[in-house]
């Protein structure tokens, strides 16, 4: 933890060394994604309630996937960089030479904490959210989120993962994992049920962003999606570790199939 801790202060304070800079970089993080809360929010006033959500309700699950994408971003930089800054120019070789897990080395590499910026907009929305529900939190219900939240970060970085795995067969990562990365972000910021079938079963079962995140949030919010044991909802989040977990399985396979680019 140690290690975690020194390579992400040095990442904050090497951004923090042109403070307007960061500063206006963080400004931008946030105005782009107050725009995105705002077509959400022109979306609802336009058509109130989504199904048999209401708004409220659909704005908490927008500022719930906002967090967590945007944690994910802060901490998982160097995955979503890895095939220009490690493959292409050579710096897995460097990472291979340190007495520490390639894994680990590349994931604390760059973190981006621009990403701040992201966050507060959907720390924001679940704020506003909470108020406009009368949503009454317990100690229980904090847990079950930041759990859920957790899972749904382990989740995401697995999805980023695989493109680095890739990237040590055919050099170029492979854009169609954003359908799963960004583009998950986007179909998962409102209720997984909202969706038809294909999606569903896409981001239940293939990906278990549902599992992770909608099925614990929608508990916490009093509407549980699936009619499934309370003791349930707390251990699907752990989906999101074992998705990880495997993907992870491959990176060290990949690993072990390096060759060096030559740059």
């Amino acid at each position: 933890m140690r290690y975690v801790y020194d390579a992400l202060r040095m990442n904050l304070r090497s951004a923090a060394q042109y403070g307007k800079s960061f500063l206006m970089q963080c400004l931008a993080q946030l105005v782009m994604t107050a725009g995105d809360l705002w077509a959400v929010l022109l979306l609802l006033e336009r058509f109130g309630n989504m199904g048999h959500w209401e708004a409220g309700q659909i704005l908490f699950f927008f500022g719930v996937m906002q967090i967590t994408f945007a944690f994910t971003e802060i901490i998982n930089r160097g995955l979503g960089r890895f095939s220009d800054v490690m493959i292409r120019n050579g710096g897995f070789d460097t990472v291979l030479l340190r007495p520490r897990s390639p894994l680990k080395q590349v994931i604390l590499s760059q973190a981006d904490p621009r990403r701040v910026g992201s966050m507060l907009v959907g720390i924001t929305a679940v704020a506003i959210a909470s108020a406009n529900l009368g949503l009454r939190w317990t100690f229980g219900k904090v847990l079950l989120l930041l759990w859920s939240m957790a899972g749904t970060v382990c989740l995401l970085m697995g999805l980023f993962l695989i493109e680095a795995v890739v990237c040590f067969f055919s050099v170029q990562s492979i854009e169609v994992v954003n359908i799963l990365t960004y583009g998950g972000r986007q179909a998962c910021q409102y209720p997984i049920d909202l969706y038809p079938g294909p999606i569903r079963i896409l981001f239940t079962c293939v990906v278990p962003i549902a599992l992770c995140l909608h099925v614990p949030v929608s508990l916490v919010l009093g509407r549980p999606i699936f009619a499934v044991p309370e003791w349930l909802v707390w251990v699907l989040p752990c989906a999101g570790l074992a998705f990880f977990a495997l993907i992870a399985f491959l990176w060290r396979f990949g690993v072990r199939h390096y060759r060096s680019t030559g740059s």
